[in-house]
């Protein structure tokens, strides 16, 4: 994991944002599908900080950010970025986004997310903004023919005009970190569902031990 083979100054970036609480092999198929179907010379995968959204308490953000590092440290352009943990307060995608624009001007960033925030999307604080700061591209089934255009009426149907909405194919999965969570909890494997690094880890310190 890491950015050595890119420029200092990279031009497209994504932004994959998540609790990953814990982080699966979902999350990172749909890292390796964004970076080979968008051609990014960087991903910024980014732990939740103190998410407005959230109706439960996070396992302790040290803890996410070192499973999120061994659980893509398998994809060339990622890169864990931190910076919604050490932020202050409540954390919101379009301050995170003002923050890549400014540090790299010249820079198309693409917003990668699943098709459950995508169609929350217009709930969230200054939506419209994050619109127009990054591509946003959405992970779901293609269907046979035009699947952006298929996407843009399903989850953008509120969407200002202009807005470009990309889809990237991802198999259907019903994968969840609360599914992991409950399993753990339960005593019961999980090891297809997560990197053998980030099962140790677990293991290791004793997380999930309750739903």
């Amino acid at each position: 994991m890491g950015v050595s083979k890119k420029t200092a100054s990279p031009q497209r970036i994504g932004v994959l944002g998540g609790a990953f609480d814990p982080p699966h092999v979902v999350h990172v198929a749909l890292a390796e599908a964004a970076c080979a179907e968008l051609n990014l010379d960087v991903l910024h995968v980014i732990p939740t900080g103190d998410a407005w959204h959230k109706t439960r308490t996070l396992t302790a953000a040290e803890h996410r950010v070192a499973m999120s590092q061994l659980a893509f440290s398998n994809v060339p352009q990622a890169v864990v970025d931190t910076r919604e943990i050490t932020r202050s307060g409540p954390t919101y995608t379009v301050d995170t986004l003002r923050e890549l624009k400014a540090e790299y001007p010249d820079a198309q960033l693409y917003l990668i997310m699943g098709a459950d925030q995508a169609r929350a999307l217009t709930s969230w604080r200054d939506w419209e903004e994050v619109t127009r700061l990054a591509i946003i591209c959405v992970a779901a089934r293609a269907p046979s023919a035009g699947a952006n255009g298929a996407i843009r009426t399903e989850f953008g149907a509120d969407f200002p005009p202009g807005v470009e909405v990309h889809r990237i194919a991802m198999p259907v999965s019903d994968l969840s970190a609360t599914r992991i969570r409950t399993q753990l909890a339960a005593h019961t494997s999980v090891s297809p569902l997560v990197f053998e690094p980030v099962a140790r880890y677990i293991a290791l310190h004793h997380l999930y031990l309750t739903p």
